[in-house]
């Protein structure tokens, strides 16, 4: 049964960097993945997810920072006055930051949450960046949804917006149930399916982040 880091592990992950020899090369900076997602319940299962899928993530040597409901509290977005948002700014920065993300959400009626949505609209803040909005960065998308329908349903629409912004949705995608009950009081686990799924998924943008780093050198 796999337990959950705790919270202020997840949101910036501890690693020590090996102190450089004078005859080795610099070690490269350790990858930066962001998680955004979660609902307005504090540990809700598409957090609780969330904060999985970035475990995995700092277990393979990233630096992870998530943004839940409390980080997000954004006004609808509106481009005359988006750029006025300081809730806005901070998100559009950790975007800049990171290296992959991971999107996660519930699934309300065949669709994303709204809080979500309003996230990936304020993305526009990024169109004119050198690297627009998600430019080539890897993206985990999980969806949480109390049947199987739904969550794929939902899923299919996440990763077609990830697509539209330039993003590169990782092979696998996580549907949860969560009728199913896959966590348990304290968070951990509790279905090993759902365990392996949110492990490989946070290796698969850690994967992606360093082929195309690799590549660009």
């Amino acid at each position: 049964m796999t337990q959950l880091h705790t919270p202020t592990v997840l949101a910036m992950s501890n690693f020590r960097a090996a102190s450089p020899s004078l005859e080795a090369p610099r070690e490269p900076r350790p990858l930066r993945v962001l998680g955004i997602g979660g609902t307005v319940r504090p540990f809700s299962s598409s957090e609780l997810a969330l904060r999985h899928a970035l475990a995995a993530a700092a277990e393979r040597g990233a630096e992870t920072e998530i943004l839940t409901a409390g980080d997000l509290a954004l006004s609808m977005y509106d481009p005359q006055s988006a750029e006025a948002c300081e809730a806005a700014a901070r998100l559009l920065d950790a975007v800049r930051r990171a290296d992959c993300l991971v999107f996660a959400t519930p699934g309300y009626h065949g669709g994303m949450s709204g809080l979500l949505k309003n996230v990936l609209d304020h993305l526009q803040g990024l169109a004119d960046d050198p690297a627009p909005y998600i430019h080539g960065k890897a993206v985990g998308c999980i969806v949480s949804a109390a049947g199987w329908q739904a969550g794929a349903t939902v899923l299919a629409s996440v990763r077609a917006t990830v697509h539209s912004l330039r993003g590169w949705p990782t092979p696998l995608g996580v549907v949860i149930n969560s009728s199913l009950k896959p966590f348990g009081p304290g968070g951990e686990v509790v279905d090993a399916k759902v365990g392996e799924q949110l492990a490989i998924l946070g290796g698969e943008v850690m994967e992606f982040a360093r082929g195309r780093a690799g590549a660009l050198q």
